[in-house]
């Protein structure tokens, strides 16, 4: 029976799911062992229940990413935190230094002080998700089993992992089975 993986992307850049698709051959070999069932590369917009293993890119950043990491949580075994910004919030939590207020100091900045033409802010109104006040790394919202660090982890890496998880071994995220490059 083939392993169920999905993957998901929260605040970030994509980096990883390029990096993910920089597996290459192992791409085919992974084709023969995984059902996809969720991801930014299939055309699913619901969730599925009974995921073995996601990877989860990027960090929590507003009311969406909230809602599908409990969704996640709730229908997947093991999560993976893939990619920085998932693991530490990154780049996307640079506007936690805007303080308490940073959501709104965002939006202003952004979309008033910065704007050349019709400085109106986003209505946070379900069109544009709301932004929490604060970016979280996804292990502040949820357990989290397994941390894939890298901005983006390398192909080598991820496939080292992948295949650990896949043949049912505890990952060692250490050594050269894991080394960057």
């Amino acid at each position: 029976m083939k392993i169920r993986l999905a993957t998901v992307w929260l605040g970030g850049c994509a980096g990883c799911h390029m990096s993910f698709l920089d597996l290459d051959e192992f791409l085919i070999d992974l084709a023969d062992a995984v059902d996809l069932v969720y991801s930014p590369v299939v055309d699913v917009k619901e969730f599925p229940e009974n995921v073995d293993l996601c990877l989860i890119e990027g960090a929590v950043c507003n009311v969406d990413n909230l809602e599908i990491l409990h969704k996640v949580r709730a229908r997947s075994k093991v999560l993976v935190a893939f990619g920085d910004c998932a693991v530490t919030g990154n780049v996307p939590a640079m506007r936690n230094q805007f303080g308490i207020d940073n959501a709104d100091n965002v939006l202003q900045r952004a979309y008033i002080e910065n704007a050349q033409f019709n400085p109106v802010k986003p209505r946070q109104d379900g069109i544009v998700p709301a932004l929490l006040e604060r970016v979280l790394p996804v292990h502040e919202v949820v357990y989290v089993e397994h941390f894939l660090p890298g901005c983006p982890p390398p192909a080598a890496r991820i496939k080292a992992l992948v295949a650990q998880l896949l043949a049912g071994t505890e990952p060692k995220l250490e050594g050269t089975n894991l080394k960057f490059g």
